[in-house]
């Protein structure tokens, strides 16, 4: 076993350690952190993701540093087949009922392990969400000691349901209702930690995908799926719903890391500036467009930067990234379909997935990754198949809480104001 890798910005800033690059969330000079080099493993055998998690980490983390993963993953990850090689990843079965409690468990873990606050200081996890990250992080911090959590989310822009996973929780987890689109909230997370007082005043991480901490583990479901398709023969091809492109970079490093040479797809709805970038057409600027695939409205996907060094880097990674645009038309026709034949609710997201897995055109075996319960999205739902769908069983109780939430104008000084006064009180 290998020393484990160092941290370099996208933008130069670096090297620093796993521990640094954690804490800072994003780089001091605004890049994202990339491990430089990438380790190297041979493929692990197949079993559940805490099984995986423990090799593929502790190449970042160091032998035997891995040992609180499995705890942390506890949940599986599980394989469906949908047909002749056609493949669903199960990521929905996590505390929160997304995709996101991988990343966030692992970040929350690593947090506490790695990176304690100095002198028994709070730490700040901002967080801005377009709705799963922020039900996600809540889960995994609250209640850990020297940890306040403050999710920024677009206020009438998240699911009733999602809604309800942060801002029923109270204590220790913040809810603030931005006026304008996730990129806003992205944004001001961006200008936050960019903010030298204001990261110093707070001792400010982040538990977005800006964050190296949340695409390590994301690393882990499909080196999983590649070893269990091992035998399966050609190279694989994951589909993955796309918004801030962290999962897709995930893939990119995964194949890397087990010397596998999967194709990455990515999925988008109307907000499609990765299918724009893939095309060479200008990909920044656009205003959101509004989907019932919310989670994916992301007009400035942050880890666009992250493809673009990796690619510019080493120029044939480029030839394994693909792009779908399904629009909403379409999201709600796959859902009604995909009903009626299996009788199985997907939501809107996995929706785009699957729509954009009928225009693959490969020879190997089609992984489309199931990014969210269906019950999170219940109008969604009922407006494409008549049906409602259960309450995941994460979920249950959380219909009639009180909420408790406040709103935020979308600029620095409004969110500098919220976080002093909540330091305040809470002294």
């Amino acid at each position: 076993m290998h020393d484990p890798p160092t941290y370099r910005s996208t933008r130069g800033h670096g090297p620093v350690d796993l521990g640094e690059a954690l804490v800072a969330g994003l780089a001091l000079d605004g890049g994202l952190y990339l491990p430089d080099p990438l380790p190297r493993i041979p493929l692990p055998p197949a079993g559940r993701i805490g099984a995986v998690a423990v090799p593929v980490l502790e190449a970042f983390l160091g032998q035997g540093r891995a040992g609180w993963v499995p705890a942390a993953l506890s949940f599986d990850t599980p394989l469906r087949p949908m047909g002749p090689r056609r493949y669903l990843l199960d990521l929905t079965r996590g505390p929160s009922a997304a995709f996101k409690d991988v990343g966030a468990r692992f970040l929350a873990g690593a947090l506490s392990e790695l990176a304690a606050a100095p002198g028994g200081s709070r730490r700040t996890v901002l967080v801005a969400t377009s709705g799963d990250t922020g039900g996600a992080v809540a889960a995994a911090f609250h209640g850990m000691p020297g940890l306040r959590v403050v999710v920024l989310f677009p206020a009438g822009a998240v699911s009733p349901r999602q809604r309800l996973q942060f801002t029923t929780l109270g204590d220790d987890v913040i809810a603030l209702g931005v006026a304008g689109p996730f990129d806003a909230c992205q944004r001001l997370v961006k200008e936050a930690l960019s903010d030298e007082e204001m990261r110093s005043r707070h001792l400010l991480t982040s538990a977005n995908s800006i964050n190296i901490g949340r695409l390590l583990p994301q690393m882990v479901w499909y080196v999983k799926a590649l070893s269990e398709l091992e035998a399966d023969g050609g190279p694989v091809t994951f589909v993955i719903p796309s918004g801030n492109l962290g999962n897709l970079c995930a893939g990119l490093l995964a194949s890397e890391l087990v010397g596998r040479e999967a194709r990455l797809v990515g999925a988008v709805n109307e907000n499609q500036a990765w299918v724009d970038w893939l095309e060479g057409r200008a990909h920044r600027g656009r205003d959101t467009v509004a989907t019932p695939s919310s989670a994916m409205d992301v007009g400035r996907p942050s880890n666009l930067e992250r493809i673009e060094f990796l690619t510019d880097r080493t120029p044939r990674l480029r030839e394994r990234l693909g792009g779908v645009s399904i629009d909403t038309t379409e999201t709600l026709r796959t859902m009604r379909r995909h009903h009626a034949a299996t009788g199985v609710f997907v939501d809107p997201h996995t929706a785009v997935g699957l729509a954009a897995a009928d225009r693959v055109r490969t020879r190997g075996p089609v992984v489309v990754l199931s990014t969210a319960d269906a019950g999170k999205f219940p109008e969604t739902v009922r407006r494409a198949t008549g049906a409602l769908p259960p309450v995941p069983t994460a979920l249950a109780g959380l219909d009639g809480r009180t909420e408790m939430w406040s709103p935020l104008e979308p600029t620095l000084d409004a969110l500098r104001v919220a976080l002093d006064s909540d330091r305040e009180s809470s002294t």
